[in-house]
């Protein structure tokens, strides 16, 4: 994964309870455009609301994180190290202080090691590299499975543009957004007003249609800087190349959003809610969400179980307008339910066989208008108890 005008690289603090990657750096060589989406939690770590003040300019330069400690309800110590942290790193990058924008995920409520971090921080800054960013990928993680990558590249408006993310995630997801971290890195040359834009856009159709367990973080940070080392003319929103750019990150930071919730938290199975037919686009998004999140649907397609009864229920109770008599359900191509009843045995059947092979989607119709919404989403097991039960332990 190499973004012309970016660098990046991870190593080993000692901040995480077990060894190993903990610490990640991603730089680029100047100042360039840049912007962030945050949690919405009104609790929000020290970290976030230090990145989120320096983003008003819209500019920056480099990426500080850590994994293994959130950094969040520390108070002026919390926010001092987070300080701290990005002073050192500025002085050995030789960059302003305030380029530098602070990410922490991991244990709530815990002093954030700034003392380990800025010990760390020499050789983090020595192994600096173009190709560092899948090292950066697994020091963010923390109860993830593996690293979460993506990248796309393509001609547009006069110049070849790469976009490249990477993420962690896999617990404590759900909009808006989740414990969630991503960096995504452009060499187009953007607008910071635009890229504002194309960022929100993005956030709205990946990690804001995604859930894993139905809570959201007190430390959520997509970031995104674009270096215009591509040589395309830069976008302002209203350039003929616009459109190209905006689906390239949709279609980078939707590979990464998916893959967080193929490494939920003890996850065995991924599927889609896709709810259609509904009278306006807010009862589509507000049906297809409480299906995702209901835990009584997850334990059902734990157990491969083609209960649709639960799907009903939770549609129910999703405040959306419909008529009962005239639902759909399908798993896959398999409909299981008719006009709000139930297909019999032979067609429950053939959908258990949707939910054994694989991702599948859910599709529930409710005749009601022309509007459609989803969520990607995963089942619940009882390996998501035992992760979250001796999460500090």
């Amino acid at each position: 994964m190499l973004v012309p005008g970016f660098k990046a690289a991870g190593t080993a603090a000692g901040i995480k309870k077990r060894s190993g990657l903990d610490l990640a750096l991603i730089v680029a060589d100047q100042p360039v455009a840049a912007s962030g989406v945050f949690t919405r939690n009104r609790v929000k770590a020290a970290p976030v609301l230090l990145a989120r003040a320096r983003l008003r300019r819209g500019v920056a330069q480099a990426i500080l994180v850590n994994s293994g400690n959130a950094n969040a309800c520390t108070g002026a110590e919390g926010r001092a190290a987070a300080r701290e942290t990005c002073r050192v790193a500025s002085r050995l990058l030789n960059l302003r202080e305030s380029l530098v924008l602070p990410c922490s995920t991991g244990v709530i409520g815990q002093p954030l090691p700034a003392e380990k971090i800025a010990q760390a921080l020499p050789v983090l800054v020595a192994n600096l590299r173009p190709e560092g960013l899948p090292e950066a990928a697994r020091a963010i993680m923390t109860t993830d499975t593996r690293p979460k990558m993506a990248q796309a590249q393509g001609k547009i408006a006069g110049g070849t543009v790469t976009v490249a993310g990477i993420a962690k995630g896999a617990g404590m997801i759900h909009p808006d957004m989740a414990t969630l971290l991503a960096f995504v890195l452009t060499d187009a040359a953007i607008a910071p007003k635009a890229l504002k834009t194309f960022l929100k856009v993005a956030v709205d159709q990946s990690f804001n249609r995604i859930t894993v367990d139905g809570d959201t973080s007190t430390n959520d940070t997509v970031l995104i800087l674009a270096g215009g080392r591509a040589g395309n003319r830069p976008l302002n929103g209203g350039s003929s190349g616009s459109p190209a750019f905006q689906e390239m990150l949709i279609s980078v930071m939707q590979d990464l959003a998916r893959q967080v919730v193929a490494d939920g938290e003890g996850a065995t199975r991924v599927y889609r809610i896709l709810v259609q037919g509904a009278a306006n686009a807010a009862e589509a998004k507000k049906a297809a969400a409480t299906i995702a999140t209901s835990p009584l649907v997850k334990t059902a397609m734990a157990g491969a179980d083609v209960n649709w009864g639960r799907l009903m229920a939770a549609l129910g109770r999703s405040g959306a307008l419909f008529s009962p008599s005239k639902v759909d359900i399908s798993f896959g191509p398999h409909q299981v339910v008719k006009n709000g009843q139930g297909l019999g045995e032979q067609a429950e059947t053939a959908a258990k066989k949707v939910i054994l092979q694989g991702p599948f989607t859910i599709s529930v119709h409710l005749h009601q208008g022309g509007f459609s919404d989803y969520y990607d989403t995963c089942d619940l097991t009882e390996n998501y108890i035992k992760i979250n039960a001796s999460y500090r332990s």
